[in-house]
């Protein structure tokens, strides 16, 4: 299996970044664009793992409140392009928390530097990025999902394989 931490997005964050990616589309610019479904925020990539219930058993200790993610700016690594997300101190507390709980445990992920950022498009057809804006959006994150990631006929296909939920969350 292919694991992976995440954080789901609200539809409101979803349409934000729809737009961005139609304005990109609009401005000639072709490539993979990430399925309104699969954008999301990674928290640890974890690669082939075959033992979802072991991943989540390593994270029943991480526990965190509700807190808030807000789209800031858009930026790329070569031809990959990305929406970034403002500094949080909360998003980066539980990011350490699942990393080390992950560690203490034996489950392999990749340790690069967390940079918070959501996919939008792989294979950019251009080098420069026309100038779009992004909108103000935040969401609020309620749960944390282990999601599995499986080729599908048209791409990419993820499923939610466990979640954590935060403290006092609303249900």
């Amino acid at each position: 299996m292919r694991l992976f931490i995440a954080i789901n997005l609200s539809s409101a964050m979803k349409d934000a970044l729809i737009n961005i990616q139609n304005a990109f589309y609009d401005a000639g610019v072709r490539g993979n664009y990430t399925s309104e479904e699969n954008l999301h925020l990674t928290l640890a990539f974890i690669g082939e793992y075959p033992d979802a219930e072991s991943v989540m058993d390593s994270l029943a200790g991480v526990s965190f409140t509700p807190f808030t993610i807000s789209l800031d700016g858009i930026g790329s690594y070569g031809d990959l392009w990305w929406a970034g997300i403002s500094h949080s101190p909360a998003l980066d507390a539980v990011v350490r928390r699942i990393r080390r709980a992950l560690a203490e445990n034996g489950i392999p992920f990749d340790r690069k530097k967390f940079s918070p950022h959501i996919t939008l498009l792989r294979k950019a057809s251009v080098s420069s990025m026309p100038p779009v804006s992004t909108e103000n959006v935040s969401a609020a994150v309620e749960s944390i999902s282990l999601m599995r990631s499986d080729r599908g006929k048209r791409g990419m296909i993820y499923t939610e394989a466990g979640a954590l939920t935060a403290e006092g969350a609303s249900e």
